[in-house]
This record gives C-alpha cells, structure tokens and sequence, in this order.
C-alpha cells in the first residue's frame, strides 16, 4: 500500500465522518483513528466541561501547557443570564463542541446581531471543530434577542447560543 492509497483513505473517513478505519491484507495492516484528547478538551472548555460528558471526568483536569497557571473564575464562562420575558423565546443550540465565531473571519460583520429576523436557512454562526469551520443555521424563524456566547469563545453540545423571539 503506498501514501496514494493512504491518503485516499483519509479523504474518506473526512467525507464520511468515520473516526476508524482497519484494513489487514497480505501481511500488511492498516489503522487509521481519528480522535481527539477528552482530557486536553475539558481542560481547554474550563466551566464547559460539567455542561457535557465528554469522558469520565477527572478530579482536577489537567491545564493546556500553554494555559496561565491560574484557572479563570467560573463566572467570567457563564454565560449572560436569559432577558425577562424569555420563557417564550425559541433557542439556537450548539449542534457540536468547538468553537463559536460570530462572523466569517476577523474583521467581517457577524453573521446576526440583536434585533436581526431571521429564517430556518439564514446562517448565524461558524463552529470550528477539529479545524472544519461549521455554519450554524438558525433552524427557527424570528428575531434575535440575545446572542449567549462570546466570540471565540469554546461552546458545548446542546449550550444555547442564541434566543430568538417568534
């Protein structure tokens, strides 16, 4: 099997998000995973990894190497508590863990602000994960009354990002 092969493989498994790929033949082994490190993902998500279960959790996640020794405070990860009233809001929720950019790359407008209408197919947000940017559908029609997240900031699966008002 040459590196041809191999990486006709690899384009695969990204087409078809197979995280494992096995393949024995004529003496030769092949193991390809694609996974990520749940341990350096909950350190790096800080207040997010209570939120979802992404592996047993440690008693002290470790911090990145490049993390500042001294962890954040809770709070500055909250995010903002819901308007008044916001019971009968719709939400926009996190399909994935990544990271949630308002808008296509520095310097471009977000995608929706508060006050914006928008429609199931209107694009509000990127979620970059395991570096494929995402766009995030609103998959609700109405208008936006509070964006939850922060730009750049790591999201959760099922965390609301956005409240919209039918």
């Amino acid at each position: 099997m040459d590196i041809k092969d191999i990486r006709t493989i690899i384009e695969l498994m990204k087409r078809n998000d197979l995280t494992h790929f096995e393949l024995e033949r004529e003496g030769e082994k092949l193991v390809l995973k694609k996974n990520f490190d749940a341990d350096a993902l909950a350190g790096l998500l800080g207040g997010y990894r209570n939120a979802v279960s992404l592996a047993p959790a440690p008693a002290h996640a470790p911090a990145p190497a490049h993390a500042a020794a001294a962890e954040p405070e809770p709070a500055a990860h909250a995010p903002a508590p819901p308007a008044a009233g916001a019971s009968d809001s719709l939400t926009i929720k996190s399909p994935m863990v990544g990271t949630f950019y308002r808008a296509s790359g520095p310097g471009s407008d977000a995608f929706v602000k508060v006050g914006d209408y928008v429609e199931a197919e209107t694009t509000v947000c990127i979620i970059e994960a395991m570096k494929v940017m995402n766009e995030i559908k609103a998959e609700v029609s109405g208008r936006i009354t509070r964006i939850a997240i922060e730009d750049a900031t790591p999201v959760s699966y099922g965390q609301v990002l956005f409240e919209v008002k039918p």
